[in-house]
């Protein structure tokens, strides 16, 4: 009986492990290969700069609030994480309201964007108006598609908290949060290359 309990206990172990290193290398495997999309297009953009006909976007201030959102947004995720790893087992329920603000953020960080491209089309700066609309679109509504990835689990984070018929794994809040953090990351590099180059 008690090998049995001890084969069960180390099965279960075995495959919450198994379920953590599926979760975590599944993120890195994407965060990699957002990575490389990137890469591409910034390369893309330094050839197609060469040409000479270039000239600067002024970018919308909201564009720098959309930033702070952004970069916010990780500290109240960091937040979460910490609090719910306090105990033995995680406390998610100590952690919704800093996830809760961490999707809040996000989503202003969206909403905020949509208003830079509103603005930049009341100018007249479409996605085909010149090379460096074009690079501005690209590189923000990619970046935006991304983030909403990140938007989408952090709503099934707090759904599953919220209703009390069971909690999310720890590697997918882990998971969540390193995504949710190079986004952020991200983003400072994107708006760095948008600000010098375009």
């Amino acid at each position: 009986m008690a090998s049995t309990v001890y084969q069960h206990v180390a099965t279960s172990v075995t495959e919450r492990t198994g379920h953590a290193q599926a979760t975590r290398s599944g993120v890195w495997v994407g965060i990699f290969a957002i990575t490389m999309s990137f890469a591409a297009f910034t390369s893309a953009l330094m050839v197609r700069q060469g040409s000479g006909d270039w000239q600067h976007i002024m970018l919308p201030p909201i564009i720098y609030l959309n930033t702070a959102a952004l970069l916010l947004s990780s500290v109240t995720l960091e937040r979460a994480r910490r609090r719910a790893a306090r105990g033995s087992t995680p406390q998610f329920r100590d952690a919704l309201p800093w996830v809760a603000a961490t999707l809040a953020l996000g989503l202003i960080f969206v909403a905020g964007q949509y208003l830079v491209w509103r603005q930049l089309a009341g100018r007249g700066l479409y996605l085909a108006t010149n090379s460096n609309s074009s690079f501005f679109y690209v590189f923000t509504v990619m970046h935006v598609l991304h983030l909403l990835g990140g938007i989408a689990v952090l709503t099934y984070l707090i759904a599953k908290i919220a209703s009390r018929k069971g909690t999310p794994r720890w590697s997918l809040f882990e998971g969540a949060a390193i995504y949710w953090h190079f986004m952020g990351i991200l983003w400072f590099y994107l708006l760095v290359v948008i600000a010098t180059r375009l």
